[in-house]
Formats: structure tokens, sequence, C-alpha cells
């Protein structure tokens, strides 16, 4: 007979059991951020002698003075934007392992950037330029054919409605980056559509009981229904 202790200890083992092989490498995979090629090396050392101005609240800014930054090509701050968060917060909790990664579609984008995020001038910077963003984006994902999760935030912080038909392109040539439609359910959240907005898979991604870890599967019939209201909704809003 099974006690309270004994069905405790299998719940906790449920909950804390290792990852497959399969879920930690689409995990590594999803959270791979995308280097652009612009002055890279540079970039690289100039953020590498950053010094961390820390505030009264347990952050801070790691942030290049304003002649260092003036001096810069746009395709060099386009890197260091890519690559570098200038807003410091510590971590205080981090979410445990998620099991079967590989079939779930999530609502949210994973973390990027660590315990650093983009500053309100790094966010001006990229909506301020958001046509040139775009276009760099292209670019680098075209050589490499994937989308990095800096990518994928930096699309969603300049609403880049524009880039749906490249990147569902992107996601065909290969159909395993469920992240990408995750990516299109947040342009279509964030344009508030009125088909995803009535839809079950909004109340599920984003409804009352939602959380960062709220998920759907990742199966063919989801991938279709996503990609048919993100190409419908673009085409709307094209006409």
């Amino acid at each position: 007979m099974m006690t309270l202790f004994t069905k405790v200890h299998a719940q906790e083992e449920e909950v804390y059991r290792n990852p497959s092989k399969e879920s930690l490498a689409y995990h590594d995979y999803r959270t791979t951020e995308s280097s652009p090629p612009y002055g890279l090396l540079k970039i690289k050392k100039l953020i590498g002698q950053l010094k961390l101005k820390e505030d009264n609240e347990g952050g801070g800014l790691l942030a290049l003075n304003y002649k260092t930054y003036a001096l810069l090509s746009l395709r060099e701050k386009f890197t260091y934007h890519l690559i570098h968060g200038e807003a410091y917060s510590q971590i205080c909790d981090a979410y445990p392992p998620t099991q079967d990664e590989h079939k779930k579609i999530f609502g949210y984008l994973p973390d990027v950037l660590d315990e650093y995020n983009w500053s309100e001038g790094q966010l001006k910077f990229l909506r301020e330029n958001r046509d040139s963003v775009m276009a760099l984006i292209k670019e680098c994902v075209t050589k490499k054919n994937h989308v990095g999760v800096n990518f994928k935030r930096a699309i969603v912080e300049i609403n880049g409605i524009e880039m749906i038909p490249f990147l569902i392109k992107i996601y065909n040539s290969e159909k395993k980056d469920g992240d990408l439609l995750t990516l299109l359910n947040l342009l279509l959240r964030r344009n508030k559509d009125a088909a995803f907005l009535a839809s079950a898979t909004y109340k599920k991604l984003y409804g009352e009981e939602y959380s960062f870890t709220s998920f759907i599967l990742f199966n063919k019939a989801n991938e279709a229904l996503i990609i048919k209201r993100a190409t419908d909704f673009y085409n709307a809003k094209s006409n």
C-alpha cells in the first residue's frame, strides 16, 4: 500500500527528475543567442572592459560611455545591443528544469542575456532604428538559418510584424524551432488580433491562469493553426 509519504516522495521525484537528453538539447537550442558579425570582436572587447555602476536596489548599469558609443557605426551598435544588456538586476529564483521541452510551444520566450536586460536607452535604439534592425536580423538569419533568442526578443520589442512571412519561411525550412511559433503568437497578442484573442490558444497561454511556463503541444495541428493565424493577420494588415 502506498502511504502519504511515498505519494509525496513520488510527486517530488516527478517534479525534479532530470529532463531527457532530447529536452536538454532543445533547451540549449532555444536559449542560443545569435552573434551579429558586425565588429563582433571589437564589441566583445569593449564589453569586457566595462565596469558595473551599481545602484541602491541591487541592480546597476553596465554601459559604454557616450564618446565610445558615438564612434560606433550603426551596424556595430546593432551588435552591441543584441549581445549585451546594459541593465543589471539580480535574479533571486530560478525555474526548475522543464520536462519534455521539445514537445511544447510556450507562451513566452526564454530569458536572454542572463541577469542583464536591455536598458531603456537600448530599447529606444531598437525602436527608433526598427527598419535597420529588421534588415540586419534578416541578413544574419539568412546566413545561419537560425533566429537566436535575442533576435526573437528584439523582434517583439520593435513589433516587427513586417517580418512574419520571413519568420514563417525560416520556420518551414526545418520545422524544429517552436519558439518561432511562440514569436508569431506574441506578435498577434501585442497587436490584439481579434481572432487570436478569442481563441482557446490565447486562453491557455495568456488567460487568467497563465504563467511564464504555460504551453500548448508542439504538433502539426497547432503549428498549422499558428501559421494560418499569423498569415491571415499579416495579409489583413498589408491590404
